[in-house]
């Protein structure tokens, strides 16, 4: 039995279908926000690859949209760790966890890097925070370990990101050596045509359907000492 595990950055409104996607097919799933960008309203939209416009959800459809799903912290404002001071991170990974645990009143356990960008200090100031565990980005990090249990909580990265074309060959190597979990991560809005979608919805019913496979969530991977 190989546990999976999947998570969403950025918080924007195509969260919103993604969420109904995991519930139709009971998929867990974690998403990595950034308190600081969610207004009274959507906002201003920003245009990703020049042909999909993006909008965050405003702060007041938060605790409705990711009901029932796992809360880790992005930081405030998702800055470049390195292009920032380190009082300045500081701020932005222990207001981000305190924001987004007083928005939906639970413990928030994980932390995911912005960019990937992250150092000896920055890793410091994420596990004095309180977090249990810290992600980066990926493959684009490929001098990072990978697998689990990681030698390190808090720095490791997933499998692969979820338009990688095969993500099922990976998941299928996973499970044949015997790898206890598995875990693909991406942002919803990177979900640009009905294609897309549908690739994406083949994608979690096919491991919500294999009798060798159960969706996890983070946090149970890595339990407070």
């Amino acid at each position: 039995m190989i546990k999976v595990v999947q998570c969403w950055d950025d918080g924007i409104e195509d969260d919103i279908r993604l969420c109904e996607m995991l519930r139709e097919h009971g998929a867990k799933a974690s998403f990595n926000l950034n308190p600081g960008t969610h207004g009274d309203s959507r906002g201003r939209p920003w245009m990703y690859k020049d042909i999909k416009p993006v909008r965050r959800l405003a702060k007041g459809e938060l605790t409705s949209v990711y009901d029932g799903f796992t809360i880790a912290n992005h930081t405030v404002s998702h800055p470049w760790p390195l292009k920032i001071t380190l009082e300045e991170w500081r701020g932005e990974v222990v207001d981000g966890r305190k924001m987004l645990q007083d928005i939906f009143g639970q413990p928030v356990d994980g932390f995911v890097y912005p960019f990937g960008q992250r150092s000896d200090d920055t890793d410091r100031v994420v596990r004095e925070a309180g977090h249990t565990y810290a992600r980066g980005t990926g493959p684009v990090c490929a001098n990072e370990p990978r697998g689990f249990p990681p030698a390190d909580p808090f720095r490791f990265v997933p499998d692969c990101h979820f338009r990688d074309p095969d993500l099922l060959e990976k998941y299928a190597a996973a499970k044949a050596a015997g790898n206890p979990v598995f875990y693909f991560w991406g942002h919803s809005y990177e979900m640009v045509t009905e294609e897309d979608w549908e690739r994406t919805r083949q994608l979690i019913a096919t491991i919500s359907a294999d009798p060798d496979s159960r969706w996890e969530d983070l946090p149970a991977l890595f339990p407070h000492s």
